[in-house]
């Protein structure tokens, strides 16, 4: 099935048999966790998560990227900081354009922690070097185009060495992904439908300086844009067959519109979220014919004057990313195009440990089950929930503890997700997993509110 769809027998494992794990003896003298882009912006603030974990669960990891000296000086800088001797952190040298470089550095690591984006230009060269070598891989990657890509072309593959490959294992997409596997178990009825609504503030009285993102993510949104047409036909041809009608049906929202759950103004969300949330919702049917639910993203706004700058300034910049020369001003500019959201030296750490998020899941759906995931229900939603997913510093804080803890998970515990290997949503890969309850443990906090 390799560049073909992914169906049940995919999801299910049933393909022939793996012929290329990696035996446990030379698994077991790899480094558990190689960070690739240790360098980067979020690369080094993996590091800082990284080591601040392993102080409560023990591993050996190393560090990789195409600049020694740049790695060397990085643990230094980190060690100083922290007050940690990191002289004998591996450090190895790879560069996406060297396949066997990154073969050689996939094969010292049980996992590899992926933090080197834009990911349609540079993640598929790490995924392929990962199924390879044997390794897993998980990277934060909020790219529907990247990520649908990587199911299409690489499932089998990995599935047949034994290899898990999951992307959007930071704020895009976990606390949405898993805060829905969380609603769905505390749900106990028929979910039929959910809401998601984004939210954000700055703790007072901190007045943020700088920008709130990187350059780095702020490149990704360009290029997500930019190249979105390709998603109807990469969608028909990962799923040729579509997902049965649920009813009733979830209608959209406006685009704007004044929300009671947050008591502000919101607008579609235009992250990968949903995305990332219908795909692992489609594994939850196909592999255990689960009702797939329904669901709309959406994001809060302090007032109605900065919502509308947002379409002011989303409306721009979606036109700008369309054509070459438009891209080029926008990458050039960032400061101007953004608002001052985005630069190429990223929010100061002040203002991101100032950074508090909140993602609310509103659920619906009847107690009671019916015999088949796709029967009819007799009368309309009788039940609702409500779940809050919170936690700190959505950009490089709580996206690193969810990327590093989803590696540890896999590390740990992959014997809890699906068949032997393959490619797969957060959701669908960690819901039997103990991931939920330790991100509830660090910072990243799933609670039923209603």
């Amino acid at each position: 099935m390799v560049g073909g769809h992914v169906g049940v027998a995919g999801w299910l494992g049933l393909v022939p048999g793996r012929r290329g794990a990696v035996p446990d003896q030379k698994m077991a003298n790899r480094l558990d966790f190689i960070i690739f882009g240790a360098t980067g912006f979020t690369g080094q603030y993996t590091v800082e998560e990284l080591i601040h974990l392993s102080e409560e669960k023990p591993a050996t990891w190393g560090v990789a990227g195409r600049n020694k000296s740049k790695l060397d000086d990085l643990l230094k800088k980190i060690g100083t900081k922290l007050g940690k001797d990191l002289s004998s952190i591996e450090v190895i040298v790879a560069d996406v354009d060297d396949a066997k470089a990154l073969e050689a550095m996939a094969a010292r690591a049980k996992v590899v922690i992926n933090c080197c984006g834009p990911y349609r230009h540079w993640g598929e060269q790490v995924v392929k070097a990962c199924i390879a070598s044997g390794a897993h891989h998980v990277d934060v990657s909020g790219e529907p185009q990247y990520m649908d890509r990587m199911q299409l072309e690489h499932h089998d593959a990995a599935l047949q060495k034994g290899v898990y490959i999951v992307s959007a294992c930071g704020f895009d997409s976990i606390p949405d992904d898993l805060g829905l596997v969380f609603l769905q178990k505390q749900f106990k009825g028929d979910l039929n439908s959910v809401e998601s609504y984004i939210d954000g503030e700055i703790e007072k009285p901190h007045t943020p300086s700088g920008a709130l993102l990187h350059y780095g993510t702020y490149e990704s949104a360009v290029y997500g844009i930019a190249h979105k047409h390709e998603l109807g036909a990469l969608r028909r041809k990962l799923f040729p067959t579509r997902l049965p009608q649920m009813m009733p049906p979830l209608k959209p929202r406006g685009l704007l519109f004044k929300s009671e759950v947050l008591n502000k103004w919101c607008m579609p969300f235009l992250g990968s979220d949903k995305s990332v949330m219908q795909r692992s919702q489609r594994f939850f049917y196909e592999s255990e014919k689960k009702r797939p639910v329904q669901i709309q993203t959406y994001i809060g706004f302090p007032s109605l004057l900065t919502a509308i700058g947002a379409l002011f300034f989303g409306a721009i910049f979606a036109v700008m990313c369309q054509f070459s020369c438009g891209r080029s001003l926008l990458l050039k500019y960032p400061k101007f195009f953004s608002a001052g959201c985005a630069s190429h030296e990223g929010p100061s750490e002040e203002t991101m440990k100032k950074t508090l998020f909140s993602v609310t899941l509103v659920g619906e759906g009847w107690e009671e089950h019916v015999a088949e995931a796709t029967d009819a229900h007799d009368g309309p939603p009788s039940k609702r929930m409500k779940v809050i997913v919170k936690g700190r510093n959505p950009g490089y804080g709580a996206t690193c503890t969810c990327l590093v803890l989803a590696a540890f998970a896999i590390l740990k515990e992959s014997d809890k997700m699906p068949a032997q290997g393959g490619v797969y949503p957060p959701g669908a890969a960690f819901a039997k997993t103990s991931l939920i309850s330790d991100l509830n443990k660090h910072g990243v906090t799933f609670e039923v509110i209603a």
